[in-house]
């Protein structure tokens, strides 16, 4: 891909030596340098200008005869250094704390001026914002009012004088740095452009742009004017749509084309330019396109067609898609006071007046407490267990799950229908934790969901995981890669077990080490050399196929990751056979094109069925849904984060920080700025306008003052008609229009299930083996038991729940102190660490205080329980945390410790169930005549899930054991 090509130009400079690289590099980092390379060949024709180093320091003021150097020498000389020295005992000693600190400031000065000693300078003697930004301070404190009219009133004037020099040299540095910067820019401009297209042409390749800009050339250079003549003769018609979208260079091939038709003998009767475009869902700038190149087009068509017969232009206020309850909040919205880059007021008319419709607003969910410390071996990125986008992607999920199959909704023809899971469009600004999160809830609940629209393949855990086994293979001494997949969730190993394998080498290899200990690690050393005799005899696919069916790989990374795993792996086994087909395929070939290339795979969301569509409001462009969610509503307003802007005469300059920001530059920061904004409106408008019946708005409290879409729709709503309503996250506001559809009784549609006939052998139980079966313990019923996302390892899983399954069994015997849960913990088998007790025995403390019942003297505590299991004609062993027996009913609790609760029932980890469902045949067993209940306690919450008969026997019926 373009990228590709990109980086290996920037590596041949680099090979050259080339002398623009070094001043760009210092400026970009090297994980920026990519993206200003792309970003100038996307910008190429503002590069071709040839600009001299005077030219681009005249744009700033800068002398070119001056360096950073010769202003801080012009500014600051060690005689005002040593003043300032002498000056510090005088602001230490003030009662004013700011005069304390500048004294500090001062002490800490070196004796040598540099550029360092001018910036510390320019924090303390020049404003940097505000209506006096780059004054200097002077009359300003500190120095307080009271040491300039006394200790230091005969200092004051030199000082002020010193300011004023500062304040000059910070606006000289200022102007000196951004010319410097542009001019690297420009300088790496010339080098990579040359460079870049050398290499397409040796690769015999042409980029998007290339195919516009050969395309206009080819219309618009003189002497091809015969292409022209000979095009003319053939066109009558020229229609262009979606024309808000459209860049310029593509503007450029229209009105090139269009000429011919508006002008002289061309323009013949019914030949016609007919231009489909709405200025309101200009959306894609980052692609290049300009909302105010449309305003400009459309003036020029008007007046090359002054002589003729007049442009007519007519705008379509009829919505055919939307009710009268969406349109009129739009409306209201987007009104003229709000209507910036929008081309003006709107007002839409519902074509369908009838129609009902509802508008939403759920209250936000509120922010996460900062109550908790995070431990300090956190990873930094760590999700809180109480983070807002969390919780607010479960809500939805909920709500979904509540509506589908119960609410209505009206349908195509205008009759009232079910709601269906494909009735929903749920719409982020990016693809980021919250898009993630939504997913995820939603797969959890069993709800039908599309998966992500768009997918970068190397971004995904499991395959990361997967492309580190396959470089393995590939090659052994690969220690990293082999590190990587030992801790993945295909081989499951700790910290504590791989440190210990790789600490003690002696200049060996990872896999060596682990071959010369296989005794120690026999069935992973036993699984990687099976998959190693197969490296040979396997494509790449093949190898793929072999590690996720035969060595299970699918199911650890699901049972680890979580379902949304699956499109990732899914979408490497479809690049494997891509790249089978491209040529002779080879297990290091596949490796390092999977590892090099960013693939980035678009699925089409506008046909998959009943399914749940979760997109960016860019993808869901030209899309429609009866309901839809906008939860990406609390993001700020974001700044422009382009490193190249767009300056006076169409010139490219480069963006500085904005505390070291000349004021040449902030014209173009805030045209940029402005761009941004009205851009961030229309997709707003966008998104609003995809829904048909139903539009909810909700989102996460960030805490971050400042504009956002939730801010600016909750205050247009109180200017409507409205009402108060329950919803998943409180109390919320809804604007509605019509009377809602309901179905009745007889309406609803009834479901008929034939029953299927099957042959009488399946119905006869399975003749039982001669050999005697081992006893089952329920770790051997399979199935996860835990939900993905949790950020213990495993091994310190299973060691946390064995001390609070401790805590809860001996704890409330005792004091319930925090020296008895000590001695409590510290006696049993697992070692503790002091910073542990805490948190274990509040967690403890809590399930005990919630649920008292389970904790009186007749419970039973840690019952053992063993009895045949007839479903399975297997003997089963296993101990149950807490029985109560009544007359009348047996109650049997299991403590579960997981650090992720589910949210329902539905996403109850299938292996608890199967577990749960294994004792529910052994309390029949025991007890036939009494009504058994199935409870799961959850510690992490003190929460009780009660388990229905019909799911955990389901469960259990899905069991296969050896």
């Amino acid at each position: 891909g373009q990228k590709a090509v990109v980086d290996d130009v920037i590596d041949n400079l680099a090979a050259a030596r080339d002398p623009s690289l070094g001043p760009i590099s210092r400026i970009a980092s090297d994980e920026t340098l990519t993206d200003v390379a792309l970003s100038i060949a996307g910008q190429r024709k503002k590069f071709e200008r040839r600009l001299s180093r005077a030219d681009i320091y005249s744009m700033f003021d800068a002398p070119t005869d001056m360096t950073i150097e010769d202003v801080v020498m012009q500014a600051v000389s060690r005689d005002d250094l040593k003043f300032l020295k002498e000056m510090a005992p005088i602001l230490s000693g003030s009662d004013a704390k700011r005069d304390q600190e500048l004294g500090a400031a001062f002490n800490s000065l070196s004796t040598d001026p540099g550029i360092t000693v001018l910036r510390a300078l320019e924090s303390k003697f020049v404003f940097k914002s505000g209506d006096r930004a780059g004054q200097a301070r002077i009359g300003e404190a500190p120095p307080s009012k009271a040491l300039r009219d006394g200790p230091m009133q005969s200092l004051m004037e030199r000082l002020n004088e010193l300011m004023e020099r500062v304040a000059e040299a910070r606006r000289l540095r200022l102007s000196l740095e951004a010319a410097s910067n542009t001019f690297a820019l420009h300088d790496f401009a010339r080098a990579f452009l040359k460079r870049y297209r050398s290499e397409k042409s040796a690769l015999g390749v042409l980029d998007f742009d290339d195919l516009i800009e050969k395309t206009a050339q080819l219309l618009t250079t003189r002497s091809l004017e015969w292409v022209l003549y000979r095009l003319d003769s053939g066109i009558d018609h020229i229609l262009v749509d979606e024309a808000q979208d459209t860049s310029p260079q593509q503007w450029d091939v229209i009105d090139a084309l269009a000429r011919e038709i508006t002008a002289g003998q061309g323009a013949r009767q019914n030949r016609t330019l007919f231009v489909v475009g709405d200025k309101k869902q200009s959306i894609y700038s980052f692609q290049g396109a300009d909302a105010a190149e449309f305003d400009r087009m459309h003036q020029t068509f008007r007046d090359r067609l002054k002589a003729g017969p007049a442009l007519q232009s007519r705008e379509l206020h009829f919505s055919f898609r939307s009710s009268s309850a969406i349109l009129s909040t739009v409306d209201a919205l987007f009104d003229a006071s709000g209507a910036s880059g929008l081309g003006g007021a709107i007002s839409h008319r519902a074509f369908h007046p009838s129609m009902p419709g509802r508008v939403d607003i759920w209250p936000l969910v509120p922010a996460a407490s900062d109550d908790e410390t995070p431990e300090w071996f956190d990873p930094v990125d760590r999700i809180a267990a109480d983070d807002p986008k969390i919780k607010l992607a479960g809500s939805i999920a909920e709500k979904i799950t509540e509506l589908v199959g119960t609410e209505t909704i009206t349908g195509e023809n205008g009759a009232p229908r079910l709601v269906t899971a494909g009735d929903f469009l749920i719409l982020v600004q990016g693809r980021g934790p919250l898009f993630e999160h939504i997913i995820r809830a939603c797969k959890a609940r069993g709800l039908p969901i599309a998966g992500a629209d768009r997918l970068k393949l190397r971004a995904e855990l499991a395959v990361r995981d997967l492309l580190a086994l396959l470089s393995v293979l590939a090659l052994q001494e690969d220690s990293l890669s082999l590190a990587t997949v030992l801790r993945s969730p295909l081989f499951g190993w700790s910290e504590k077990t791989l440190y210990d394998l790789a600490q003690g080498r002696k200049q060996t290899y990872l896999w060596a080490e682990l071959r010369d200990r296989r005794a120690d690690f026999p069935e992973t050393y036993s699984a990687l050399n099976a998959l190693l005799r197969q490296v040979d005899f396997l494509r790449p696919y093949e190898l793929l196929e072999f590690i996720l069916t035969r060595f299970e790989g699918r199911k650890k990374l699901l049972a680890r990751l979580g379902p949304e795993a699956e499109d990732g792996i899914d979408e490497l086994l479809n690049q494997a056979l891509v790249y089978e087909r491209d040529g002779a395929p080879s297990l290091t070939g596949f490796v390092a094109r999977a590892q090099s290339e960013e693939v980035k795979v678009k699925r089409q969301l506008d046909g998959t069925g009943d399914m749940i569509r979760v997109m960016t409001v860019h993808g869901a462009k030209g899309l429609e849904s009866p309901i839809v969610i906008l939860p990406d509503t609390t993001r700020q307003e974001r700044s422009n984060r382009n490193p190249i802007l767009i300056g006076e005469d169409n010139v490219p300059v480069w963006r500085m920080p904005s505390d070291n920001r000349p004021e040449q530059l902030a014209g173009a920061v805030d045209a940029a700025a402005a761009a941004d904004k009205e851009e961030r409106r229309r997709l707003l408008y966008v998104a609003m306008t995809r829904a048909e019946s139903w539009l909810v708005v909700c989102g996460a409290d960030t805490r971050r003052s400042g504009d956002n879409w939730y801010g600016d729709i909750s205050s247009t709503f109180e200017t409507l008609p409205h009402q108060k309503i329950e919803t998943p996250t409180g109390q919320g506001l809804r604007m509605s229009h019509g009377t809602w559809p309901r179905l009745t009784v007889k309406e609803a549609p009834v479901s008929v299930t034939k029953p299927s006939v099957l042959a009488d052998y399946l119905n006869e139980p399975v003749r039982p083996t001669t050999a005697i079966p081992s006893i089952l313990a329920p770790s051997d019923l399979g199935g996860a038991k835990a939900l993905a996302g949790g950020a213990k390892e495993e091994e310190a899983a299973l060691r946390y729940g064995r001390q609070i399954h401790r805590l809860l069994e001996l704890l409330p015997k005792s004091d319930r102190s925090w020296s008895a849960a000590r001695r409590i913990l510290e006696g049993g088998p697992d070692p503790v660490e002091e910073g542990e007790i805490d948190g274990m025995r509040t967690e403890a403390l809590s399930v005990i205080e919630a649920h008292p019942e389970l904790f009186r003297p007749e419970a039973l505590v840690e019952v053992d329980i063993a009895a045949h299991l007839s479903s399975l004609n297997r003997q089963m062993s296993g101990t149950i945390d807490r029985l109560l027996i009544a007359n009348d009913k047996i109650m049997a609790i299991d403590f579960k410790t997981n650090e992720i609760v589910p949210a329902s029932l539905v996403s109850v980890p299938e292996g608890i169930l199967r577990q749960m469902g294994a004792y529910l045949e052994a309390l029949q067993n025991i007890y036939p005549d009494r009504e058994i209940e199935l409870s799961i306690l959850w510690t992490a919450t003190a929460e009780l899930t009660r388990l229905p008969h019909g799911i955990v026997r389901n469960a259990l019926a899905n069991t296969t054991t050896s």
